[in-house]
């Protein structure tokens, strides 16, 4: 497994401060429901991360369309991280079993994010990846105070769900811990790839269906 380091990107430009206003605001919002309940926190948390890459895909593939070129792989490895962030969320269901309630919190907030998320990477696409850029550090801040409560025994290390065993391709004796690391660098992946997408815009350095 690849190194993992906390790592921010520090906000310099007026773009990159929206960006990071909007990640505190939803960072606010979800500690409001569920404060230090990791597990299901990494529900809402999940909810809300497997929503970008979905939209970012959709409207990519839509562009490529319109003009008739290549996107030098973007969509996929948009869509990818979707399907990634739906296999968290898989997982964390699993963990949490969630009340019908709290599963309508999911939905409600899922329905609010994907209109909200959609008028920004319309209005902008380089702050939308920005803002999942920094999301994604906040949510390796929160993996990484689970896996604290874990090894402080605060949290029960139970064992790993069958649905991680099968996705992360773990031994049948795996916990949660080993669960939470892997999910953990899988956020840094997308916390590394979505400020370089944001980057590439800065840069104008894009694929061929948005340049």
């Amino acid at each position: 497994m690849v190194e993992f380091k906390l790592t921010h990107k520090k906000a310099e430009r007026v773009s990159e401060k929206v960006a990071l206003s909007v990640t505190k605001l939803l960072k606010y919002v979800l500690n409001l429901f569920y404060g230090k309940k990791y597990d299901k926190r990494a529900v809402i948390l999940e909810t809300i991360a497997a929503v970008p890459g979905m939209v970012a895909g959709m409207f990519n593939h839509l562009k490529a369309l319109r003009r008739m070129r290549d996107d030098e792989g973007w969509i996929r490895e948009l869509l990818d991280e979707a399907e990634n962030e739906r296999m968290h969320l898989m997982i964390f269901l699993d963990i949490a079993k969630p009340s019908w309630l709290e599963r309508l919190i999911v939905l409600l907030g899922q329905g609010v994010f994907i209109v909200v998320y959609s008028i920004i990477y319309l209005l902008s696409s380089k702050v939308a990846h920005r803002v999942v850029g920094y999301f994604e550090e906040e949510a390796c801040k929160s993996y990484t105070e689970y896996l604290e409560k874990i090894d402080e025994g605060y949290i029960e290390n139970i064992p790993a769900p069958k649905i991680a065993i099968d996705y992360y391709q773990l031994a049948d004796d795996a916990l949660l811990r080993d669960v939470v690391l892997r999910i953990r660098q899988d956020e840094a992946g997308h916390r590394d790839r979505n400020h370089g997408f944001a980057d590439a815009y800065e840069r104008k350095d894009l694929p061929s269906h948005l340049a």
